[in-house]
């Protein structure tokens, strides 16, 4: 919003330090997630991995790496709004956000479950997301300015699907802790409001022309000044 359209010249000649400093952010927000057993730390040192990727698409100066560091903010508004979503919704019921105090939840909520993959999922990227679209036009952007650096970033989202798949894994299955037993599935309140981030994260997959048509001409002014 700033450095591109008042600093051009700055922005060009800082680029590789950005690139450097956005993968090894990429790198160690991955590593340092793997390491949290805090539902909400996990999903929030996720979210600083993101907005990595959004500052490679800036730093990349292109319409296309723009227009996905855009649309990456606004889905991953939502994604990371379910997810802080789903982990409120544990944390009213059994009062405790640490991971390992989890298990089975597939027996007992899956309403929850359904939800909870969707939006794990999306925030690993899943084809057909809002996420997708924002990763893939910001690699195209960066690939376009170089290379090597949009290989390195493809190659961080291994670690993404790591935290994600592990964290799915050790709260959905196994078995049923007893102390679980006695709560019920996600009420209408819950499954409406993340019945409406789906359909916008689904949307935003599918049709993301909707929302890149208007971020078009205003990328195209600030371009104009870069370069």
């Amino acid at each position: 919003k700033f450095s591109l359209p008042i600093f051009p010249e700055p922005t060009l000649s800082f680029q590789p330090l950005v690139y450097l400093l956005s993968l090894i952010g990429i790198v160690y927000s991955a590593l340092t997630t793997i390491r949290q057993v805090d539902l909400k730390k996990i999903i929030a040192y996720s979210s600083v991995g993101h907005m990595n990727y959004v500052t490679l698409g800036i730093a990349s100066g292109t319409l296309i790496g723009l227009e996905g560091s855009l649309f990456m903010m606004l889905g991953h508004g939502f994604v990371s709004s379910a997810l802080f979503l789903c982990v409120g919704s544990l944390y009213e019921r059994y009062h405790t956000r640490v991971l390992l105090y989890y298990g089975g939840l597939v027996f007992g909520m899956p309403i929850f479950s359904f939800f909870f993959l969707f939006f794990t999922l999306a925030n690993v990227s899943l084809p057909g997301t809002s996420n997708f679209v924002g990763e893939l036009y910001i690699l195209l952007g960066v690939f376009s300015s170089n290379p090597s650096v949009a290989l390195l970033a493809a190659s961080a989202v291994i670690l993404s699907a790591v935290y994600v798949f592990w964290l799915y894994n050790r709260a959905i299955f196994g078995i049923l802790r007893g102390n679980l037993a006695n709560f019920s599935d996600v009420n209408r309140r819950e499954v409406l409001l993340l019945a409406f981030l789906l359909v916008f994260v689904l949307l935003s997959g599918i049709t993301p022309s909707i929302f890149l048509e208007a971020f078009h001409l205003p990328i195209a002014l600030i371009l104009d000044r870069l370069y």
